[in-house]
């Protein structure tokens, strides 16, 4: 008896492509899995951009990101899919009776197919390397904000001086207590819209400094300690919240080692969105093809191409053409 638990198609990261193509897998009533490396669904759009407007997107003349992640995840909620959060997968075999096995360091995952929508590949956030952050992180020292409700009359360092450092502290100005942007440099990296704003708000802006040590008790913050990078003169803060954003790092990591064609860290697929490697196929950013423009409407049209190919990988004698959504929700109605 096969106690394996399989899973008809396996996302391999969960941004906007995957979420659009779970949908699409759960109007082809396929049995679906999403694994992604982060604590939250969204990829780069929820975790970096979150306040940023997306103009591009059909049928939106403009659209919040966070809004639109919200939005896809809504539209999933009309399915009950397996949502797997900060597991990477690490390898990726498929075994003797064509199912496909993924390993993270969580666990093994069983697929008849699997659809890669990475984006840019794992993702992580560079971490504040100080003594004791370790012990707080995800109490009082953060990476992204998943709900800004955590912050609600607190008060709130943030350092950074991109987009996201500037999109957080402006998100969170009319929620906080206090919000004090710590940033290396007197110029910021933002938009330049997004720059002035930020000027505009009560937000205190601290620079030239750098975060150079903590001290907590059990996690929960008791001070923060600056260093002017200039006059390296010090200064003590107190704050509830900690929020670094020293930006990410993204790599395919150990996809090199799972047989797929890459070249120039993208996956080579064909026109049905299939890899070299039997039911596995890619759609999203981290694919590639002749003539490929990367859009999200890219993404979000590769990623049904994927599915219903997948389909028909597992069932050759499935539709490769679905039925409209409105069929679709009628019949559940």
């Amino acid at each position: 008896m096969d106690t394996r638990n399989i899973y008809d198609i396996t996302l391999v990261g969960g941004g906007p492509t995957s979420l659009f193509a779970a949908f699409y897998a759960g109007m082809r009533k396929a049995k679906t899995k999403i694994i992604e490396s982060l604590p939250q669904l969204g990829g780069q759009l929820a975790m970096l951009y979150p306040e940023k407007k997306i103009y591009d997107i059909p049928g939106f003349p403009e659209i919040k990101a966070l809004d639109l992640i919200q939005n896809l995840i809504k539209q999933n909620n009309k399915f009950d899919h397996t949502i797997c959060l900060e597991e990477e997968v690490l390898y990726l075999e498929q075994e003797k009776d064509a199912i496909i096995r993924l390993e993270t360091l969580q666990g093994v995952h069983y697929s008849r197919a699997v659809i890669i929508t990475a984006g840019n590949g794992s993702f992580q956030p560079r971490r504040l390397e100080l003594a004791g952050a370790k012990n707080c992180e995800g109490i009082s020292v953060h990476y992204h904000i998943m709900d800004p409700a955590l912050f609600k009359n607190q008060n709130v360092i943030i350092c950074g001086g991109g987009d996201s450092a500037i999109d957080w502290a402006l998100m969170l100005e009319s929620v906080a207590k206090s919000v004090q942007l710590v940033h290396r440099r007197p110029q910021f990296r933002g938009h330049e819209h997004s720059v002035e704003l930020l000027r505009q708000s009560k937000v205190e802006i601290l620079t030239p400094f750098i975060i150079d040590s903590i001290s907590h008790d059990q996690g929960k913050l008791t001070n923060v300690g600056l260093r002017n990078v200039q006059t390296e003169t010090k200064k003590d803060l107190t704050a509830d919240h900690l929020i670094v954003n020293y930006g990410f790092t993204s790599s395919i990591g150990t996809m090199n080692e799972w047989g797929l064609d890459i070249q120039k860290k993208a996956i080579m697929v064909n026109s049905d969105m299939s890899t070299n490697i039997p039911g596995v196929f890619a759609a999203g950013d981290i694919c590639t093809y002749e003539g490929k423009v990367k859009l999200l409407a890219s993404g979000f049209g590769e990623a049904p191409t994927a599915v219903n190919n997948a389909m028909r990988y597992i069932d050759p004698e499935a539709r490769l053409q679905p039925m409209h959504s409105t069929s679709v929700f009628n019949q559940k109605s």
